[in-house]
């Protein structure tokens, strides 16, 4: 049975807002000035969002110059990451827990939040060789919306929770909504239906006291400040997302056993660069002669993690695979093991 609440998301999802509570392009004209009086009022409420006067003339500036002021814009970024670092190391825990479970990792954004996301899941499989099931990335609107948007989907939460329940989520899975100014409905409904299916959650925004992280089991909140071009928050909102999603992929990863050290010893040999980058690796962790990297690549199908068990562990493909197996993954713990 179709509830009034859902009734309303899919009349925002069509341009047809029933309540004017979530302002869409193809309201009604009769509507239109109330409906964009409230969103407006409650984007000037946003630091994201904020007009800067100093920066009015920067059309008149010389190239050098606009590209001086922007980088040095892009260099404050790593400075409002490190303020959360105690919010994004609890979350990563959290979600490494679950994972090691058997836990997947979905982020969940419209438009360039959205598009970070699924570039993080994606990067997932040839890194970590992870299935690509175990990573994923749901943006409003679908795969389509990756190069065009989709009108109307990030503003609504009933299409996040469609996106969620054909995942078929469980209390294993950790949800991540990722929203620059924090109160994009597609993403704060994501985090909203995963926490009610008893999933972690996480709020990745970038303004402070935001309606996700509110929402989120853990909220974090990168505060950047102010745009160079007013409200285009693909910019040091997208590059501080960018480098919360690089951590929460990665150390995840590591604490699932994916690295040895700093090395990418799961990565999928699926071109010819990532072939050689394999034997470098396992030349690396072993310092073995490229004789020995071969009949170990070789007894091991290729992998890397295995081959590297062989050489420093002196045993045979088949019981690295073994070794492996009993450790989950985790090649210190299986050298450990090893006889």
């Amino acid at each position: 049975m179709t509830t009034q609440d859902e009734r309303q998301d899919e009349g925002r999802l069509h341009g047809r807002d029933q309540r004017h509570d979530e302002p869409h392009g193809h309201d009604e004209p009769h509507g239109q000035g109330r409906d964009y009086a409230e969103l407006r009022a409650q984007l000037a409420t946003l630091t994201t969002e904020a007009f800067r006067p100093e920066l009015a003339d920067i059309d008149r500036l010389p190239t050098a110059e606009i590209a001086r002021i922007m980088n040095g814009e892009d260099a404050t970024v790593p400075a409002a990451v490190a303020e959360r670092l105690p919010a994004v190391a609890a979350a990563i825990d959290a979600t490494a827990e679950r994972m090691a479970r058997g836990g997947r990792l979905v982020y969940a954004g419209a438009g360039t939040a959205g598009r970070l996301g699924v570039l993080d899941a994606s990067e997932c499989p040839p890194t970590f060789n992870t299935d690509p099931s175990q990573v994923v990335g749901l943006i409003a609107g679908g795969p389509s919306a990756m190069v065009k948007a989709v009108e109307g989907a990030e503003d609504s939460r009933l299409l996040a929770a469609e996106d969620l329940d054909a995942l078929h989520l469980t209390a294993l899975d950790t949800v991540v909504g990722v929203s620059a100014s924090g109160r994009t409905p597609y993403a704060v409904g994501a985090v909203e239906h995963a926490r009610r299916l008893g999933a972690l959650t996480i709020g990745l925004s970038c303004n402070a006291d935001s309606e996700l992280a509110a929402a989120a089991e853990h909220g974090i909140e990168i505060v950047v400040g102010p745009e160079l071009l007013t409200g285009s928050t693909r910019l040091k909102s997208g590059t501080a997302q960018k480098l919360v999603l690089n951590m929460i992929s990665t150390i995840t990863m590591i604490r699932l056993g994916k690295t040895y050290g700093n090395l990418m010893v799961d990565v999928r040999a699926s071109n010819e660069k990532l072939r050689a980058r394999s034997r470098r690796i396992v030349a690396l962790a072993t310092g073995a002669d490229d004789a020995e990297i071969e009949a170990a690549l070789a007894a091991t199908d290729g992998e890397v993690k295995n081959a590297i068990l062989v050489i420093l562990g002196g045993v045979e493909g088949g019981t690295a695979a073994e070794l492996l197996t009993e450790s989950r993954g985790h090649l210190r713990a299986a050298l450990q093991a090893a006889p």
